[in-house]
């Protein structure tokens, strides 16, 4: 078993310094595991390479580029840090599609030395997928798996599979215990070393995670930058890894306290512990010298929205459902912080090239009739324009006394004003349709996933 071992381990060495010498932008990623045998076949917690001497030895007897494969495969999902989705519905779904969007990748980057046959017999499925979601993510491909199941998953995951996932759903703890003892120092494989095998005794769960996620998403946005800069010719290449990347690092947005920026301060009738009335304070010290009468005010500033517009674009680009689910989203939030003064001024605004429709509301009652009622108008063509100088004339004509700003929810085909408005405007996208279209500099861009909305 210790020559078994001696040899694995050699195969594993030569399977990363092969990933070496061809993918430069991956050094840290390479350089981060401890190799610890354990009864896993192949495995990873982000931390410890996991490996059964036998199983790689057979892998790499029976094909070499297999052995090199797998080793990229398991470093992917750290890249894209698959092991850290908490919340999940349907565990071996994920762990199916987080399989097939690193194989995607592996595809992408064109490496003979990990051309294994399973290469080839991947390729119909992946191209039935590719047509079907845009960008191959796991979490896209999680999101169409839900709506539309594999007719033979084990199928799927036998093309796919190069790694074994139980460390990922492991306590912290417990996953230092998987394997026996933790492998020396080639184990720690690298020019850039790697954690100490002891360093998780000295750290509690969570500072275990939160650790090794942190390094794992350094890594991750230093690969792409690495990607669109430095390594260009190799990044034309990598086109799926860096799409893959730019999906994962992008910035993510909330909702709630995004509309929290359209806000106004204003005052309402509710008892501030907080605060006393000055008044009584110094008529109580004045009358009983030393005893100052403490009575909390019966009303308190804060910041609500009062006057606010909703614009939606009803092209015929944009679903409708969508822009339903979309109204009823932006009124769900509203109303559970409540952002609403008791008397507001909210118009709802419909308008492909022309303003369809406009509805006022002034009250939460109003804005429920109107969800009951609502159907989308127009489905034309796209021009932002008409929908700002109404606007601007409502505002002329006194409509609104202190408009803060307007969400323009819209799928970006269109065109925008030449000039910036007198108050905020921000422009929200669907990420499946918005492809970095040019959106002037004084708009706010917010792009969100349809499953946030």
């Amino acid at each position: 078993m210790q020559q078994a071992d001696s040899l694995a381990r050699e195969v594993l060495l030569l399977s990363r310094n092969t990933l070496f010498v061809n993918l430069r932008f991956l050094d840290a990623a390479l350089s981060q595991f401890i190799f610890t045998p354990a009864p896993l076949p192949f495995a990873t917690d982000g931390k410890r390479l996991y490996y059964d001497a036998r199983h790689v030895l057979l892998r790499y007897k029976e094909e070499k580029e297999q052995a090199v494969r797998d080793y990229l495969h398991l470093v992917m999902h750290c890249v894209f840090r698959h092991m850290y989705i908490h919340t999940l519905v349907d565990r071996p779904l994920w762990d199916l599609v987080c399989d097939i969007a690193v194989e995607e990748v592996i595809n992408g980057l064109l490496l003979p030395c990990a051309a294994a046959r399973r290469q080839e017999q991947q390729a119909a499925e992946l191209d039935r997928l590719r047509k079907e979601v845009k960008p191959l993510t796991a979490e896209k491909l999680y999101r169409y798996f839900i709506e539309h199941p594999p007719r033979n998953p084990e199928a799927l995951r036998a093309l796919f599979l190069g790694d074994d996932h139980t460390p990922w759903y492991l306590p912290p703890k417990a996953r230092g215990g998987v394997g026996g003892q933790d492998g020396g120092s080639d184990g720690q494989s690298g020019p850039s070393g790697g954690d100490s095998p002891d360093s998780d005794s000295l750290d509690s769960d969570s500072g275990v995670t939160s650790s090794m996620e942190q390094t794992w998403k350094d890594i991750s946005a230093r690969m792409q930058m690495d990607l669109e800069t430095f390594s260009k010719l190799q990044g034309d290449k990598a086109g799926a890894l860096t799409q893959n990347l730019r999906e994962l690092n992008r910035e993510r947005y909330d909702y709630t306290a995004f509309l929290k920026k359209f806000a106004v301060r204003g005052e309402v009738m509710r008892l501030d512990p907080d605060e006393f009335d000055y008044v009584y304070y110094t008529y109580g010290l004045k009358l009983y010298r030393n005893m100052p009468l403490i009575e909390p005010l019966e009303y308190r500033e804060v910041k609500r929205i009062r006057e606010f517009v909703i614009a939606i674009d009803t092209s015929g680009s944009v679903a409708g459902e969508l822009v339903q689910k979309f109204v009823q989203k932006t009124y769900n939030v509203l109303r559970s912080t409540e952002s609403f003064f008791s008397k507001i001024n909210l118009h709802i605004i419909q308008c492909d090239a022309e303003i369809q429709e406009d509805v006022k509301i002034t009250s939460q009652e109003e804005f429920d009739a109107y969800l009951k009622i609502m159907t989308v108008k127009g489905l034309g063509g796209t021009d932002f324009r008409p929908v700002f100088a109404y606007v601007d004339e409502l505002r002329r004509n006194r409509e609104f006394q202190n408009l803060k700003g307007m969400i323009y929810f819209t799928d970006g085909y269109g065109d925008f004003p030449e000039r910036k408005p007198d108050y905020d405007a921000a422009f929200v996208f669907v990420a499946d349709e918005f492809n970095n279209l040019d959106v002037p500099p004084w708009a706010i861009r917010l792009v969100l996933q349809k499953d946030e909305i």
